[in-house]
């Protein structure tokens, strides 16, 4: 197997993806989470961009490294006082977070080891706009125009909670 740059690269957002995660879920400051949450959010559109989905990388920088983090630093800014850190967790819950961490590493391994995604299958590069605009709006088969607008209901849900529970204060 001959190491190429786009092996080395990958290597490096795959590692950084990991520690990141790991980072962001081990801190006790929120607002340092919600930080390396964005550098996942980041390296994620690093590995779009190098499969050649420009489309899906920038909507990764663009709703979810921009908009949804700028939303979370917004709510913790909003609803944290100063110096805030996350309570030490129990033994018995770390121990559970563990066990459910392994299971669910379990079931997706036994799931892509089990199926047989066939290379024929993924063509490498990029889908245009029309087609995946016909695959988010379609109400057909394997089209997501459903999903789309019960999502739209739940953030509509979560909307009008948060404000409920801002008129409550």
């Amino acid at each position: 197997m001959s190491i190429s740059l786009e092996l080395i690269v990958f290597v490096f957002l795959a590692a950084f993806i990991v520690v990141s995660s790991i980072l962001a879920v081990t801190t006790s400051r929120i607002l340092r989470s919600a930080t390396y949450l964005l550098f996942v959010l980041f390296a994620t559109a690093g590995i779009y961009f190098e499969l050649n989905y420009f489309f899906l990388g920038a909507v990764q920088l663009l709703v979810y490294a921009g908009g949804i983090t700028v939303l979370y630093v917004f709510s913790i800014l909003l609803t944290s006082s100063q110096g805030d850190k996350a309570e030490r967790l129990k033994n018995s819950k770390m121990f559970a977070g563990l066990i459910t961490s392994a299971a669910g590493l379990g079931v997706c391994l036994f799931i892509s080891l089990k199926n047989k995604f066939l290379p024929t299958q993924f063509e490498y590069g990029q889908l245009d706009v029309a087609s995946i605009g016909k695959a988010l709006m379609g109400a057909e088969k394997y089209q997501y125009l459903l999903p789309f607008e019960v999502i739209s209901i739940l953030l509509l849900a979560c909307i009008v909670g948060s404000v409920l529970i801002a008129r409550k204060r």
